[in-house]
């Protein structure tokens, strides 16, 4: 590939007017930047985009860590970042945590001597239950733009793009009251995760407020467990109930699925709501009734907060928390 300098002497002009040209700067008139477009072209001409970033202490380019990008939750954010970052000009570059603090600290020292703009994560577990958010401060201090998504902390001030869980399982346990269901069982396989707990909080004040008994026995947290199949099936053993809330897509499947093998007479009956969205209920029949978080607008939110930022003219913005609306889908 031609450099410019190589381009300009090609052209006999000087490297600023091909540079002009290019950029459809006013001073450089039509002929001249036709023929410098005609000519780039030609000698297959492309910028050199490090160069550029060097000198202008930019890169249209975005950082992203998330914690599992198996998770169906993760890669529908990930869409939605992508997809917003590519019709404002920028560039995604994609790291896994797979929920653990050093390979979360390394993306981030990987990605700022890569020299993105900023970034956009949602906290591994790890990272979380240690409460080691040093590798944050690091992105603040180089100058850098941060948005979290989903897993979040109190301890950074950044932007974030979160939904209400307290409210999300609150609503969901409602639904299945107002359906006359009395007995209502919680199953997570994420208790170790604030959202976790705050589902379940939600779910455990519903019945309070609606004067049922939050029974403990009728929670079952699958969290960690290499045997979570049996610890459902020695769950339907042991207990009796009309209704579950689920805190997590995961846990949503295998419930559903053992019920109708182990109990397919209490499958008719029971109802059952969880964190999942369209495609993803679709896998277990009956359909499971979710609770949409959005996921591809989470995603596309948390691009448009940080380009905002990193586009802003006010260098003193005060952080935002921005609450994405929730949605429960009933079959």
């Amino acid at each position: 590939m031609i450099t410019l300098k190589e381009l300009a002497k090609q052209l006999n002009v000087s490297v600023s007017t091909v540079s002009k040209a290019l950029h459809d700067a006013k001073d450089i008139g039509e002929d001249t930047k036709k023929r410098i477009k005609e000519a780039a072209e030609l000698y297959n001409y492309r910028p050199n985009k490090t160069a550029l970033a060097l000198k202008v202490n930019k890169t249209n380019t975005i950082g992203v860590v998330v914690p599992d990008i198996l998770n169906p939750f993760f890669a529908k954010v990930l869409h939605g970042i992508e997809e917003y970052a590519t019709t404002k000009g920028y560039d995604t570059i994609i790291c896994v945590s797979h929920e653990q603090l050093k390979k979360e600290t390394k993306s981030v020292e990987l990605m700022l001597q890569g020299r993105v703009d900023g970034f956009i994560m949602s906290l591994s577990t790890e990272t979380l239950s240690k409460e080691n958010f040093l590798h944050l401060d690091q992105i603040s201090l180089n100058k850098k733009g941060l948005v979290l998504f989903d897993r979040t902390t109190s301890e950074i001030d950044c932007d974030k793009v979160v939904i209400n869980d307290h409210k999300s399982t609150y609503d969901a346990t409602r639904i299945l009251i107002s359906k006359k269901k009395s007995k209502i069982a919680f199953v997570s396989t994420i208790e170790d995760l604030s959202i976790g707990l705050l589902r379940k909080g939600g779910y455990q004040k519903a019945l309070i407020d609606h004067g049922l008994e939050s029974d403990p026995n009728l929670v079952l947290d699958l969290t960690g467990s290499s045997h979570p199949h049996d610890l459902i099936k020695s769950f339907l053993s042991l207990h009796e109930f009309d209704g579950v809330i689920s805190a997590d897509n995961t846990s949503s499947l295998m419930f559903q699925s053992i019920i109708k093998s182990e109990k397919p007479e209490l499958a008719d009956e029971m109802m059952m709501i969880g964190f999942s969205d369209e495609k993803n209920a679709l896998l277990s029949y009956p359909r499971i009734n979710y609770i949409d978080q959005k996921a591809m607008k989470i995603g596309e939110k948390a691009a448009e907060m940080l380009i905002n930022r990193l586009e802003s003219k006010d260098a003193v913005v005060k952080a935002e928390t921005f609450e994405m609306s929730h949605q429960i889908h009933m079959s």
